[in-house]
């Protein structure tokens, strides 16, 4: 499997904005920072509609704005926008940026699109050739190569196959009543333990070894840390979004929220207990 990169770039701390809900006639149809098609949002809204919005999308003030139109320019999270405006909400959870230089916010735009949601070789081939036709974000040229070897790494099933840590007696995580996703890059429910050889088919995670067993390949102890630190820190990024706005959350995802956290706690004594 193709461990998740670390983040070689972080926001600068002057980039750093309020998290409010915003009006969606304020934002402005820009896609300066858009990185791909927004493709089909239907089961996002109906996850946004059941759960509520758990992840804001990243606003900047928009540097056309006129001064009787629409103040706030998009640089991530155009899915979440578009499944907002399917469900024909009035506000959409945004964390607001006064002041974002463009170098800035397009680190906030491929942070997320080449380290959370990867793109594709297609996406990251349109991708390089638009920086260097227009000159801006030089700096993300080597994150963009670097996406794209392992874009073709984990497009190789033979990459891809190992063998799931024994699960032993951890506690098995909750989840949503209805099996469905629940937002993207928002709330996903932590799975409980599979079987050896067994993981999610779509989370790039191992798959259900052949009974011959001639295709698995072991990931390393090395390996699958990092790739459960990186994953465990985006996740606790995303929580402590949503506990800023804790009281504007619907109450079934408030509920499966401690749901999940009843779970992480309740993993600390087997953790604790090695080291």
């Amino acid at each position: 499997m193709a461990a998740e990169r670390e983040q070689t770039s972080s926001t600068p701390a002057h980039a750093t904005g309020a998290v409010q809900f915003v009006a969606v006639d304020d934002i402005a149809s820009d896609e300066t920072f858009r990185l791909r098609a927004d493709g089909d949002v239907t089961r996002l809204a109906e996850s946004l509609g059941c759960l509520g919005q758990l992840a804001p999308v990243e606003l900047r003030r928009w540097p056309g704005a006129a001064s009787d139109g629409p103040r706030w320019q998009v640089v991530a999270g155009f899915r979440r926008l578009a499944a907002v405006r399917l469900l024909a909400l009035e506000r959409v959870l945004a964390r607001v940026h006064d002041e974002l230089a463009d170098d800035d916010a397009w680190s906030l735009a491929l942070s997320e699109a080449l380290l959370h949601q990867p793109l594709t070789g297609d996406d990251l081939v349109a991708l390089r050739e638009r920086f260097r036709e227009k000159g801006v974000a030089s700096w993300a040229e080597g994150l963009v190569e670097e996406a794209l070897v392992t874009s073709a790494v984990a497009a190789d099933p033979r990459e891809r196959s190992h063998d799931s840590p024994s699960a032993g007696e951890l506690p098995v995580s909750p989840g949503p009543q209805s099996g469905e996703s629940v937002g993207e890059r928002g709330l996903h429910p932590l799975p409980g333990p599979l079987p050896s050889g067994e993981r999610d088919p779509g989370s790039g995670a191992p798959a259900r070894a052949p009974e011959d067993g001639v295709d698995v390949i072991e990931v390393t102890p090395e390996d699958l840390v990092q790739e459960l630190a990186i994953r465990l820190s985006a996740l606790n990024q995303d929580l402590a979004m949503a506990v800023e706005a804790w009281k504007d959350l619907p109450q079934d995802g408030r509920k499966l929220l401690v749901e999940q956290a009843r779970y992480v706690s309740a993993l600390l004594p087997f953790m604790e207990g090695e080291e």
